[in-house]
């Protein structure tokens, strides 16, 4: 656990909208040497001490607008209140929002109720395969709409210029920042920042961001701004100019492992969560999957499930109802919010019963499962560990020490991350 250092008014606000997303960030933060504690939700009081960095995780991701705006802002508040002297508005790096989604109006709302004229938009995360160049984003080297997020059940992404997406969900302009226009900096940036500030009340930029060290040039030139948004690739050099600003060096991190058998829930239909379920089925991993349609018909029981998960209570176990997109758009065909709040209330409670049963470790993967999972548990605030992949780190209840939780988006880690997340948080028997 990270020992926290900080004065009420030196502390980084981010806000996230879905939990996954805020571990992301706080695991980057964590990393480059900040202390952070997550919250899940907006808290009523700020704690004792306050650390370097607060995370508020929402569940605005594919919320509707208004529902996104109002939450987002409240948790924008609560921080500035607090003494947040920075905001950060943390969204996917594969920046998926249809064409009614809400990272326009979340971060509009944000520029025009704090009277901040410009903002970035900067959903690049290199370590993962996320990259900006020219406006446009792509996913290990392929254009966003034409990788395997275009056919997301959820979001499916249909272009990949950071101007289109924005085009129907902001009322502001949307311009490019290129490599070549970073590099000449102060002046020649100003100019640019001008010239738009004449013409436009409220705009943003979208920074080239294609290799690492480019996230220490756009912080360089970018991290004054009271208000940032983006996915968490620009939170390492963030944490490390905040360290210098202040004076400070890292604080260490503490990541004990625990005693006790895991369960593994598997809710995202990624095509990397479905190679990670194959991999730990090819090393010999206990698992079950989870079929939406037969549940609904009673061909398969939430009983027989719980009676697996305590036959394996000395054992770790892995539930899936991962899928194939096929398979997925055929399950849909029963009504997607059916589906979805079916299979979220089912794994959230399998977290619940296996955490009855003595299990000490819960990794999820998919940002809605881990919404509905850490919802069920209850746990309002969060130390953050070590990572077992980028964005990926290890959380450690406030109030339950001996517990450990890895909560991960969908197409993060690699295909053994299940393994390496059982022998990262595990201790011996």
């Amino acid at each position: 656990m990270t020992t926290m250092t900080t004065t009420p008014d030196l502390f980084l606000g981010c806000v996230a909208d879905d939990f996954t997303g805020a571990g992301d960030a706080a695991s980057f933060l964590v990393n480059a040497g900040i202390s952070v504690i997550l919250f899940n939700g907006i808290p009523e009081n700020p704690p004792e001490r306050l650390p370097q960095a607060i995370v508020i995780a929402l569940k605005t991701r594919t919320a509707p607008v208004s529902e996104a705006v109002h939450e987002t802002l409240r948790a924008a508040r609560w921080l500035k209140e607090a003494g947040a002297f920075r905001l950060y508005l943390k969204y996917c790096s594969t920046f998926d929002s249809t064409r009614e989604g809400n990272i326009g109006p979340t971060a509009d709302s944000l520029m025009e109720n704090f009277h901040i004229p410009y903002t970035l938009l900067c959903p690049s995360l290199p370590v993962n395969g996320r990259t900006v160049k020219d406006g446009s984003l792509y996913v290990n080297g392929i254009p966003l709409h034409q990788s395997s997020m275009g056919s997301h059940p959820l979001t499916p992404m249909w272009d990949c210029r950071i101007q289109v997406l924005m085009k129907d969900q902001s009322q502001y302009p949307v311009f490019p920042l290129t490599l070549t226009e970073m590099e000449q900096g102060g002046s020649a940036l100003a100019r640019i920042i001008h010239d738009k500030s004449r013409k436009y009340k409220h705009f943003y930029l979208v920074p080239d961001y294609y290799e690492k060290g480019h996230g220490e040039l756009i912080i360089q030139s970018f991290g004054s701004l009271p208000l940032l948004t983006g996915g968490s690739g620009l939170m390492g050099p963030i944490a490390q100019r905040y360290l210098r600003e202040k004076g400070l060096g890292a604080s260490l991190t503490c990541m004990d492992k625990t005693q006790g058998s895991a369960v593994l829930l598997a809710g995202s239909c990624s095509e990397m969560t479905l190679k990670q379920i194959a991999c730990y089925q090819a090393r010999g991993g206990v698992s079950c999957a989870i079929n939406p349609l037969m549940l609904l018909e009673g061909r398969q029981k939430q009983e027989d499930l719980f009676a697996f998960l305590e036959q394996n209570s000395k054992n770790s176990v892995l539930f899936y109802s991962s899928a194939e997109p096929e398979k997925v758009r055929e399950s849909q065909k029963a009504g997607t919010e059916r589906i979805s709040r079916l299979l979220e209330t089912l794994m959230a409670r399998l977290a619940s019963c296996a955490l009855n049963l003595g299990k000490k470790r819960i990794i999820v993967a998919g940002g809605e499962t881990s919404g509905a999972v850490t919802k069920i548990l209850g746990y309002q605030s969060y130390y953050i560990g070590n990572s077992i992949a980028p964005g990926v780190p290890i959380m450690i209840p406030c109030k339950q020490p001996d517990l450990r939780l890895v909560l991960k988006s969908g197409n993060f880690g690699q295909e053994d991350f299940f393994l390496k997340a059982l022998e990262m948080t595990g201790k011996p028997e």
